[in-house]
């Protein structure tokens, strides 16, 4: 692999995220062939911020893998606790483990994580930002499910702003020729800027549009969302917006035949139950699919075994980023590093915060 991390999916290249695609497959057909492939080695989930999918995922996929697991699941039962930085937590488990998963509620976490680590990381969710393992679950499942990642109309829906799935999704599959994306949310929950100028880079046709019912006919994918309660600053503001996408069996008359239903789960009530029955609905199959996605990543990544030491110094700036969900805003002794975008503008290197100097 060209990187010792993975922060985000883009720090794969294209071909690597085919290799392991194509291997997550070669588990799936012959998982025994596989059993002992990372005996010996450790993995630490540190998970700041409840999960179920992706942290029990992450745990099974090592230990199908013949290795171990250590870590936490609540802050509250750690030295967290008591005040330890994120630094100083990673610096320990980094030298006690051969690989980090990582789940935190501030944008830019794994960032800060990995900067520290002598240990590979992986962004297991960072707030709002991104969530590169999902992603990787969407496009084995779709790669499988459809087979292909080319050429299909993909429709994103709910709490757009929010979701780091949705982020990370849109971001690998701008990638891919031929894809266009419909968003679908209230104005008020759509995508940040930095993912609007991802598609606009790209090339990537977009639409927006604020009713699911008006999307249905033209998608080949469909990734429902759940409004993210912890996200709002307020219930009424969570309130507002709850409730207002729901993908019901009368709306799926007007979908395509072989449209697929993602989700990345937990549903809350965005999905009816009895979508669950239709053969388009994949989002539970979605979850096993993650399982073999993430043993041939770990795989992946063990393989190199760089474990070189963390650099000391980082590049600078005299600038603070203005997201307030930003990891610097807590742990206030990271260096605050950003990359121009043009003119006086720069890009947080944590969080992808724009901020005028």
């Amino acid at each position: 692999m060209k990187t010792k991390h993975v922060i985000d999916l883009e720090d794969l290249s294209k071909s690597e995220l085919m290799e392991i695609i194509t291997l997550a497959n070669q588990i799936m057909a012959n998982p025994a062939e596989y059993a002992d492939a990372c005996k010996g080695k450790i993995l630490a989930t540190l998970f700041y911020e409840p999960s179920t999918r992706t942290q029990m995922s992450f745990k099974t996929a090592m230990l199908r893998l013949g290795g171990s697991v250590i870590g936490f699941d609540n802050p509250q039962n750690s030295s967290v606790s008591k005040g330890e930085s994120l630094k100083d937590t990673i610096t320990v488990v980094g030298g006690y483990t051969d690989i980090i998963a990582i789940r935190h509620p501030l944008e830019g976490a794994a960032k800060a994580a990995s900067m520290y680590s002598a240990a590979p990381v992986i962004n297991a969710g960072d707030g709002g930002h991104l969530h590169p393992t999902q992603t990787l679950t969407d496009v084995v499942t779709l790669y499988n499910e459809k087979g292909t990642l080319d050429n299909m109309c993909i429709g994103l829906c709910g709490d757009l702003k929010n979701g780091r799935t949705v982020h990370s999704l849109i971001k690998t599959m701008s990638h891919f020729k031929g894809n266009k994306f419909v968003l679908i949310s209230t104005p008020e929950l759509t995508v940040p800027q930095y993912i609007k100028d991802i598609l606009n880079a790209s090339s990537c046709h977009y639409t927006e549009v604020s009713g699911l019912k008006e999307a249905m006919p033209m998608l080949d994918m469909l990734y429902m969302t759940r409004i993210q309660r912890e996200r709002f600053s307020s219930e009424a503001e969570y309130e507002k917006q709850k409730g207002v996408f729901v993908l019901d069996r009368e709306k799926l008359l007007d979908a395509k035949r072989d449209l697929k239903i993602l989700h990345p789960l937990p549903r809350v009530d965005e999905i009816a139950e009895d979508v669950d029955y239709d053969p388009r609905a994949k989002y539970f199959v979605q979850t096993v699919y993650g399982m073999y996605a993430r043993m041939a990543l770990i795989m992946t990544m063990l393989k190199d075994g760089d474990r070189t030491p963390m650099p000391r110094k980082f590049d600078t700036h005299n600038v603070k980023c203005k997201n307030p969900r930003c990891i610097t805003t807590i742990e206030q002794y990271l260096p605050k590093r950003f990359r121009a975008v043009g003119g006086d503008m720069l890009l947080c290197r944590y969080c992808e915060e724009r901020t005028l100097i």
